[in-house]
């Protein structure tokens, strides 16, 4: 009875945490599709909060900055985040390197108010000094970005620190350029953590409010925005509805990058294999 309780006890615990984390999501789906706006009672299926959804101009609205800003902010991102990765991982000793670590690093620590508050005083002034930029969708991408650098720079930094330098050290034995060898070599050992980078970075950005709240300027709201505002006026079965479609895009993102990994990573293994098969064919030949 004891061996069957510690067999079984692992798989009831992660059921358990399963449960506890997505059982909400799914009871706000089926709420989205209710017929009434009570959150208590499911009333009858509808699709009338959905076609609600289209005519909400605000949501609509947010949703396409939010996906322009989390656009923006997901490259940007990914570029500063793999040349910080770069640097600090092949450039063990150069003066500043502390420092720099530490600046790159210090937003994954430091609480979203600090980062939206220091962040609006900073355009405040640079506006008062300045006369640019005003508040709104260029604001609410530098904040962004400045985080989602960070998180993207210790994904970059992980999938750099696990490339074999060997490869980069022949490429540059047979004459090829410092430059040469981080576009041709590099970038594309590198890719899969560049696009996990960005994935991260878009969806760190289309989620925040705090930093938004703070940068954002007169009428101008991202979706999160939108949603927080509706949800402290009162129940919205539009939320539902929206949240809904949300969460059905980024799983099908999800399955879809997974599957992608899943295929490179096995024609990865496949081109090994028959390289390592060709090189002791050469080898028994000779």
């Amino acid at each position: 009875m004891k061996a069957l309780l510690e067999k079984h006890f692992g798989k009831a615990w992660m059921a358990l945490v399963y449960l506890f984390l997505y059982l909400p999501l799914f009871f706000m789906v089926v709420f989205s599709f209710n017929s009434t706006r009570q959150d208590a009672n499911f009333t009858g299926f509808s699709l009338r909060w959905y076609e609600a959804l289209t005519k909400d101009t605000k949501i609509v609205e947010g949703f396409w900055l939010s996906v322009k800003v989390a656009a923006v902010t997901g490259v940007m991102s990914a570029i500063l985040g793999t040349f910080a990765a770069f640097v600090l991982v092949r450039y063990r000793k150069f003066p500043g390197r502390t420092i720099f670590s530490g600046m790159v690093n210090a937003p994954l620590v430091m609480p979203e108010v600090v980062i939206g508050l220091s962040l609006l005083l900073l355009m405040v002034g640079a506006q008062n000094a300045l006369g640019w930029p005003e508040r709104g969708m260029l604001t609410i991408i530098l904040g962004h970005t400045l985080l989602g650098m960070a998180y993207g720079m210790v994904v970059i930094q992980s999938r750099l620190m696990e490339m074999n330098r060997s490869i980069e050290e022949a490429a540059m034995d047979l004459g090829a350029l410092p430059h040469e060898v981080f576009f041709l070599i590099t970038l594309p050992n590198i890719f899969q953590g560049i696009l996990a980078a960005f994935l991260l970075s878009f969806t760190l950005s289309f989620d925040d409010v705090v930093i938004s709240e703070f940068l954002s300027g007169p009428g101008v709201s991202t979706l999160p925005q939108v949603i927080f505002g509706y949800a402290r006026r009162g129940i919205n079965p539009t939320i539902y509805a929206a949240a809904t479609l949300l969460i059905t895009t980024v799983t099908l993102v999800i399955v879809g990058y997974s599957i992608w990994v899943a295929r490179q990573t096995r024609k990865r293994e496949r081109e090994i294999q028959a390289a390592t098969r060709a090189e002791l064919a050469a080898i028994s030949g000779s």
